[in-house]
């Protein structure tokens, strides 16, 4: 029996990268593997998994990751005993294909790891959901316009970003490390799968430029995220007689488009409303009249409802690689309107959609407004015809087992 081992410091299905790992993880069982997931042990409490786990280090061990990285900014670089205990795990284990999605969440020292991974004979598949891996601190840099990760990094803008480092600036020395340690394996064995076009291109101007990319976008349960009957959310929020801007973040913020959607706020007419979902408690008194801040959904399917009740969703996000909440409003039959930012872009046609400049909130209302002109009507069959063409999950993971079976047989 062939057996996948994956990597990533969340389990939970409430993430991105916990969800798609399992998912895959499930697939793979289906097809015949054996599946192994290694994680934070000290980040995730075990949840319902179908897999194998492999906890890696605790609470102390990531308390003093942590503390690493914001004292000397050396995050992705502590937590040695643990990854030497997980590497001897790996050497018992003697995986086929090794998946890694996520190494940095103060749980591993990348450089024990890869120094490993460059003298086995296992394939490795490295799936990129953020720049963390080729930068030498930020996980984006779009936001403050910083290319110095295409040649070197020092003087970090960002330094106090998440993964904050109180006082020390280790930018240029961090890239170096990462340099040397990634590609320390050899072009034939790691094969990188960016999941946007975008980012793809971004790394063809890193020091990954060498190495083999294929693309896979991320998909969605499209049995979930479905056209419904909008009433209900609209009578629940007083909303019959709105228009309906909608947005939907995890974490609100600049970056996100948070002040971009107040500003917005500010031009719209009385019949028009901005609904966000995700927003927290003080962010909430800061929000004008005809803002609705929602902290949550109560679940997955009310989350769908709001989509499907919304006239046209905007993302207004200055820096992001393939947003997964583009996909599951035009799932849901809903236009995305977006600023032309990384990947943001690429769920978005002149059917599902429509795009303006980063940071140009009038175009933006604009491009809301012709959407509400247009109508849902307009756009509910393209929308959902084409989220059910290109955002399966079923289908994108099977693009990994594909790529998996291609590998072995090399």
């Amino acid at each position: 029996m062939r057996k996948l081992l994956q990597i990533n410091p969340v389990l939970r299905v409430s993430t991105s990268t916990g969800r798609i790992m399992q998912e895959i993880g499930e697939l793979a069982i289906r097809n015949g593997w054996h599946s192994y997931i290694a994680y934070s042990r000290g980040r995730d409490g075990i949840k319902p998994c179908h897999s194998e786990l492999i906890p890696v280090g605790n609470k102390l061990s990531v308390f003093g990751h942590g503390l690493a990285t914001r004292l000397f900014d050396r995050h992705g670089m502590a937590s040695r005993l643990s990854t030497m205990q997980f590497i001897h795990r790996l050497e018992s284990i003697r995986p086929d294909i090794i998946h890694i999605h996520n190494i940095h969440g103060y749980f591993l020292d990348y450089r024990l790891l890869f120094k490993y991974l460059s003298r086995c004979s296992v394939p490795v598949v490295w799936t990129v959901h953020d720049c963390w891996l080729y930068t030498g601190h930020c996980y984006y840099y779009s936001y403050v316009g910083c290319d110095k990760w295409q040649t070197g990094c020092g003087h970090c803008p960002q330094r106090g970003e998440f993964p904050r480092s109180l006082w020390v600036d280790r930018s240029r020395r961090n890239y170096e490390d990462k340099r040397r340690a990634f590609t320390s394996i050899p072009r034939d064995r790691l094969t990188i799968v960016p999941v946007s076009d975008w980012i793809r291109d971004e790394m063809r101007k890193s020091f990954f430029r060498d190495y083999d990319f294929r693309v896979i976008h991320n998909g969605i349960n499209t049995d979930v995220f479905d056209i419904s009957d909008p009433s209900d959310v609209r009578l629940r929020y007083n909303l019959s007689d709105k228009h309906i801007i909608l947005g939907v973040a995890s974490i609100w913020s600049r970056e996100k488009g948070l002040d971009d959607f107040v500003s917005l706020a500010g031009m719209l007419h009385d019949d028009e409303v901005v609904v966000l979902v995700g927003i927290k408690p003080d962010e909430q008194r800061l929000l004008p009249d005809n803002v609705i801040g929602i902290a949550r959904t109560e679940n997955v399917c009310q989350l769908a409802q709001l989509y499907s009740a919304a006239d046209v969703f905007v993302n207004p996000t200055w820096q992001d690689n393939y947003p997964t909440v583009n996909m599951e409003a035009i799932s849901c039959g809903t236009p995305v309107v977006t600023y032309r930012t990384g990947g943001s872009v690429e769920a978005v046609t002149d059917e599902t959609g429509l795009v303006v400049e980063k940071g140009d909130v009038s175009s933006l209302l604009g491009a809301v407004r012709l959407a509400i002109m247009r109508g849902k009507s307009y756009y509910s069959h393209l929308c959902r015809a084409y989220a059910l063409a290109h955002f399966k999950k079923e289908e994108r993971y099977a693009d990994y087992l594909s790529l998996y079976d291609e590998l072995l047989s090399r």
